[in-house]
This record gives C-alpha cells, structure tokens and sequence, in this order.
C-alpha cells in the first residue's frame, strides 16, 4: 500500500493534482490498478494519489523471450485499469515487448470475468505510421487498435496523440484522448515567464508549432497563456528523422519562443527548429515535449544545443534516469492527470471536464 499524503509531495505543483483524504471511490465494484513492465515508477504514482494499492501481477519472459503473465488476485466482477505505456523501458523491455505484455493483460483480465478493463496507454505506439504516405507500407496505428481491441478491452486512455483520427480506428471502443496544454501553460507561467523575465507575455512570448500538424496544439497553449503569436515551423523530410529543409513562418525577433510537440525521438528536428529560432533573433528557445522517446544520440544533441535553454517533458515514459545525462532535462509527472482521469471513468463521470479545468 502507499504511504499516502507523506508520497504526493512531488505532485503537489502540476495542475491536474488534488489531494484525496480517503479512497477515492467508493462503489459496489472494486476498483483494480494493474501495470507491466513499461512505467511501473507511473502506476505506482496513479495508485498513490488514488490511495489504492497496485494489483500484483507477475509480468516475465521466458528464456526464448516468450511474454509469461500471471495476475495474483481475483479480479471477477471488478473494474480495472491497466497502467502500460507501449514503450522502451530502458531497462531491456523493447516496445514491442511493451505492446505485447499490454495485449496479454487485457487478455487474461478478460478470460479472468473483469467486470471492465480500461487500457491507460499514456504513450501509444505506432502512431506516426497513420496513413499510407507511399505505396506497399502499413497503416500502423490501425493495427494496435485492432489488436487491443481483438483482446476484449473496452475502453482506452491515451496522452495526446500524435494523431487525433487516430481514436477512428477504434470501431465501437471509445478512446479518450487526454490533453496536457493545461500542464505546458502552468510551466510556462510560472517558471518560463520568471526565469526569462517576461513582463507581459502578450509582447514576448511565443508558442511555436514545430510543423503544420501541431498548429491546433500550440494554439491551446497561446491561448492560455496569452502568448503574443503562434509561429510555425515547416519542414520538408526526406525520411524518418531526418529533415532536409525548414522554413519559418512569423516573427521570432526579441522573443521568448517554447515550442510545443507531442514526440521528440533522435532530436535532430528539434535541434535543428531550435538553431533557426535563435538565428532569426529569438531571445531564448524551451521546449515542451509530451513523450520524450529520447533515443540515442537525442540528449547528446539536446546538451549540445547552444540555442536550447531547456528541454521539458513528461513520465508518459521512464524519463527520471535521463536527468543525469541531460542537465537541461526536465520532467513533469503526468499521474496526477491519469489518477483524474481513471477516478472519472469509474465514478462514470465527464472525462472532457479535465479540458476544461482552469
């Protein structure tokens, strides 16, 4: 069980956070928490804001790196989520493994008479593969939705997506998709603004869209923080993570420019955005990246970014470790969002009300 209030101080400044002073909720089902391997540090973090204790379940492979699952409570009859980003966990499970332990889990709950299971898959893998974009290649995303829900799972709880069309390949099964530009604008506000020096934010700072698919992102932050401009990168790929070209579009000259994505993975494009901001006479250039994938060589070149003041992302992945190698690394908790999010699903409450809180 976690220890409680003593644990939640490391939450207490992100925007989703509200102290519970019992159980969350109290209902005729019980509610069951369950991860893999992927971010156990996150599932122990919802289960402590959500005064719950994590269900065991034993999650292994076998010497041919076959997936072994087995859950050691009763879970019949009961509500559960199951805590599991489709991601590399630094520590030897790929994301593929990832997606696999998340498959067999929603598997066995279901051959296990779960009353519900509810897949909270904060980072969602695939996800750039949306579309056919040359001919004989797949459409990626598709296939995990149709695997999840092939398995049984009756709802889905992803951080934003990198692809909001993507919840369309979930015949039937709905998909929240959770935003996290409340989160952005509480940092940029309270430390952007004050380490910068900004006196109005509406004549020096700019939200900047690193390609033409993250304008409607950026915009929620301008808004919020009354930013003066939306600037808009475009880029021209030859292949993936790697960019050939960029233009800018807007006037960076004198401002204090944070750019707002969803995915950064090698960091080449970032860098790169970052370099021609600073060149066309930005004052200072963040950045706030929803899952920070952070392949090699990616905080080699965010270190080594002269343009790029910090660097700030969320635990959707297991981030905490690379704060050693990264100085300009900063990492937000996102549990407090996800512990919301699963509180209103069980209590069969609005979920799109977490987009409006102020």
């Amino acid at each position: 069980m976690p220890n409680g209030i003593e644990d939640e101080t490391k939450f207490k400044d992100t925007f989703y956070y509200n102290e519970r002073k019992n159980k969350a909720v109290e209902t005729t089902y019980r509610m069951r928490v369950l991860c893999g391997r992927a971010n156990q540090e996150l599932a122990s973090d919802i289960c402590t804001i959500l005064r719950l204790s994590l269900t065991p379940a034993k999650v292994d492979q076998f010497a041919n790196g076959e997936v072994s699952i087995k859950v050691e409570q009763n879970v019949r009859g009961d509500d559960c989520f199951i805590i599991q980003p489709t991601c590399d966990n630094r520590e030897g499970v790929d994301v593929n493994t990832s997606l696999m332990e998340l498959l067999l889990l929603v598997h066995t709950l279901r051959l296990s008479s779960a009353k519900r299971i509810t897949a909270i898959v904060p980072y969602f893998a695939y996800a750039r593969q949306d579309r056919k974009t040359r001919p004989r290649v797949p459409i990626s995303a598709s296939c995990v939705a149709q695997l999840l829900m092939g398995m049984g799972v009756d709802r889905v709880i992803t951080v934003d997506l990198h692809c909001g069309q993507i919840q369309g390949f979930f015949h039937n099964t709905p998909v929240d998709n959770l935003p996290v530009h409340a989160e952005w604008a509480r940092y940029i506000l309270k430390r952007v603004v004050e380490k910068e020096d900004i006196k109005d934010p509406s004549e020096e700072l700019t939200i900047v869209a690193p390609d033409a698919g993250g304008v409607e992102r950026a915009m929620l932050v301008a808004d919020r923080v009354g930013a003066k401009a939306v600037v808009t990168i475009l880029k021209r790929r030859t292949e993936a993570n790697k960019v050939e070209r960029m233009e800018m579009v807007g006037d960076v000259e004198g401002q204090v420019c944070v750019i707002i994505d969803d995915i950064c993975d090698t960091g080449g494009t970032l860098c790169k955005a970052c370099d021609l901001l600073k060149s066309k006479g930005a004052r200072a250039v963040y950045a706030c990246i929803t899952h920070g994938i952070l392949t090699d060589p990616c905080l080699d070149r965010i270190n080594e970014c002269d343009a790029l003041v910090e660097f700030v992302t969320t635990d959707t992945l297991r981030n905490e470790s690379c704060k050693q190698r990264c100085p300009k690394l900063t990492v937000i908790n996102i549990a407090p969002l996800l512990a919301e999010a699963i509180e209103r699903t069980h209590k069969e409450t609005s979920i799109s009300a977490i987009c409006n809180m102020r």
